[in-house]
């Protein structure tokens, strides 16, 4: 899979890219990143990529000329090219669309910044995504967010067999309570029935736990995810 992210401060995914999970996917040849500089489609000798609002107003305005070019230039490497702008205005990104994005070969993230972008772009995007009902600089966290959620969804990505499919959301709840050594610590004890080797009783546990844990966490999910009828038991 390749992610291309089209920003006017490329430097600022140096650091993020180099690190961890993203690290192995690349290693891995499982996915290519590739980060692009906006203002190299800027067509003045300045490179500049904005300016004021039409009607008068606060900040500056993303143009659209640049925009555009590069989203033609990625088009015409793979005419499959997925191209998302991230944006307050685009649906809300969540674990469903990181699985729909991860089965396809190639996706464009274009990230905003100042004021907005000229509106005139949304005739040459696939479609725009949200983090979240709130304010940023612009949208590099947020591409960052959706390639890193993106990228461990595709396969060979994390180690363990089974690793994605049982994480917070991809059953519709949130995830159960994880320990690890020391058994105790503090007074504070692992839960008895993780010691079992009860692999059935560990499995009825965990999906216990997870569906109170959601329940007072996240009662919005109980709506969406699938409960058996030993689920109502609980």
């Amino acid at each position: 899979m390749r992610i291309d992210v089209v920003t006017l401060f490329p430097e600022f995914f140096t650091s993020p890219l180099s690190q961890s999970m993203l690290r192995r996917a690349q290693e891995l040849g499982a996915v290519t990143f590739r980060i692009i500089n906006l203002r190299d489609f800027a067509p003045d000798r300045h490179k500049v990529c904005d300016d004021r609002p039409f009607g008068g107003g606060p900040g500056m305005v993303m143009k659209i000329e640049p925009l555009v070019a590069a989203i033609r230039a990625l088009r015409q490497e793979d005419p499959d090219t997925w191209v998302i702008l991230l944006s307050p205005q685009g649906r809300l990104f969540d674990q469903g669309k990181a699985g729909e994005l991860a089965a396809r070969k190639h996706i464009a993230l274009i990230c905003g910044h100042y004021e907005g972008v000229d509106d005139r772009i949304r005739f040459y995007l696939d479609e725009e995504l949200s983090i979240g009902d709130y304010i940023l600089t612009g949208g590099e966290i947020p591409a960052l967010a959706v390639a890193d959620a993106v990228t461990r969804l595709v396969p060979g990505v994390l180690g363990g067999a089974g690793a994605a499919a049982e994480e917070s959301f991809q059953t519709g709840l949130l995830e159960y309570p994880q320990f690890t050594r020391p058994r105790v610590f503090e007074g504070h004890e692992v839960p008895e029935v993780l010691l079992s080797g009860d692999h059935a009783a560990i499995a009825r546990w965990r999906r216990q736990q997870a569906l109170k844990k959601t329940a007072a966490a996240r009662p919005d999910l109980l709506k969406k995810a699938k409960i058996t009828p030993e689920d109502e038991e609980i």
